[in-house]
């Protein structure tokens, strides 16, 4: 009997990723910088704290948003915007309008609620599906333990109570099956500074697996997604992307894809592990300090990091007083003093005190520069960060020449004619 042909998108094909399921490959080659394939989400839900500063319905920064006239909570570019999210917004709507100040359903249960209204109104394959629907999602439900299934009880209790007029539930255990999908393939959609816009689904992109050496990378165009190539692509090659930051080393990272994604990493760079001798550099002390003790500052390292996410008040004493500690041991370009680095610039920037946000990312952008990969969206968005800053503080030769190579990685990571880029490149007039 002749096999069904593999599904194919433009010049790439689903196939069995030898140990990793399902996977995506090229069936011709392709170029640094090169356009793979773009895809709309299936679903999208803006963060709560950017309405009023991006529409609701295609995520576009601009000024002067017009307000849903019923619950004055949601924002649009103009009428065709609106009338095009209102399928999904009319979920929300009357909600809002109900609970006020006390609606506070989270982004995953906002996310599920729409996904559940679009499997209702649009039965059929999306253009979001072209190779993989969301049906077809991997839920890894065998693998959730107590607390996981704990969490997405709360979260399947917040959809009872905050939607009920517009949306039909299927039993329990769908919804459970739904809310693990939704945890192991839901997007965050971040700007040009990687500050999180929303969440979305795109069932196509979901289908790359995951290598900490990517050929890939995936940016945002409103509510799109798209794929470009950070290296030469041959034909026959599997289509990787990063799931997670990879700053980080080898334990670290593996680490966080076996509590998100319940897998462990073999690419090269996991196997190898060449890159953590650098990003866990010691200082080159008289006395070096023992394995043990740097076995606990690392401990002390991610226990701190821990604590500054949970804290509320004093957080840039917590991260001055941390690198303190750890500068006894670590050197600056240690990953867990880049960590507390960056945390303290953001400390920094909401203060605005542009200075010291300035001091802490000098520190960090050569460090940065070494451990990430050539065209890291970590990397270009320190770049843009510093280039405002110096612009802001009159510098203007210095952020001149951050903005320009914060756009030329965005040029390869995001395209040359990517909104983000006209706007950096009007700064650059401005000033």
């Amino acid at each position: 009997m002749r096999s069904e042909a593999a599904p194919q998108l433009g010049g790439l094909e689903m196939f069995a990723s030898a140990g990793k399921g399902r996977g995506l490959r090229a069936r011709r080659r392709f170029a640094v910088g090169e356009l793979l394939f773009s895809c709309p989400a299936y679903a999208a839900v803006l963060t709560v704290s950017e309405r009023g500063c991006h529409c609701d319905g295609c995520f576009a920064r601009k000024e002067r948003l017009s307000r849903c006239g019923r619950c004055k909570q949601a924002f649009y570019c103009n009428v065709k915007c609106q009338k095009e999210d209102w399928p999904m917004h009319k979920l929300e709507c009357a909600s809002m309008c109900t609970f006020g100040e006390n609606w506070h359903p989270s982004e995953t249960v906002r996310l599920a609620a729409r996904i559940l209204a679009k499997q209702k109104t649009h039965p059929e394959r999306t253009q979001s599906e072209k190779l993989l629907s969301v049906k077809e999602f991997e839920s890894h439900l065998d693998k959730l333990d107590n607390e996981k299934r704990e969490l997405i009880q709360n979260d399947i209790a917040a959809l009872h109570h905050f939607y009920s007029k517009h949306l039909d539930y299927p039993d329990n255990a769908a919804l459970v099956v739904l809310f693990a999908q939704v945890n192991c393939n839901g997007f965050v959609i971040e700007d040009e500074e990687l500050s999180h816009l929303g969440s979305a689904i795109f069932p196509d992109v979901a289908l790359m697996n995951h290598s900490c050496c990517p050929n890939v990378i995936v940016t945002y165009k409103g509510t799109l997604a798209e794929v470009r190539a950070v290296r030469e692509i041959d034909p026959g090659e599997e289509i990787f992307s990063s799931y997670i930051d990879l700053l980080y080393p080898t334990e670290d990272r593996n680490d966080r894809l076996r509590d998100s994604y319940f897998f462990s990493c073999d690419c090269r760079e996991c196997t190898t592990k060449e890159k953590d001798k650098e990003k866990l550099e010691i200082c080159k002390l008289n006395d070096p300090p023992s394995a043990e003790t740097v076995k606990e500052m690392i401990k002390y390292a991610r226990n701190v990091i821990e604590e500054f996410r949970r804290a509320k008040h004093e957080l840039l004493e917590i991260c001055e007083l941390s690198l303190d500690k750890m500068g006894a041991v670590f050197e600056d370009s240690n990953v867990y003093m880049l960590h507390m680095r960056y945390q303290a610039m953001g400390v920094c920037l909401y203060v605005q005190d542009w200075e010291g946000a300035l001091c802490y990312g000098q520190k960090i952008i050569r460090p940065y520069s070494k451990h990430y990969p050539s065209y890291s969206l970590n990397v270009a968005s320190m770049w843009l960060k510093l280039g405002r800053l110096y612009m802001t503080l009159k510098n203007r030769t210095a952020g001149v020449k951050a903005l320009k190579r914060a756009i030329a990685i965005m040029e390869v990571a995001h395209g040359k004619d990517h909104p983000y880029i006209s706007e950096i490149k009007k700064e650059l007039e401005d000033h």
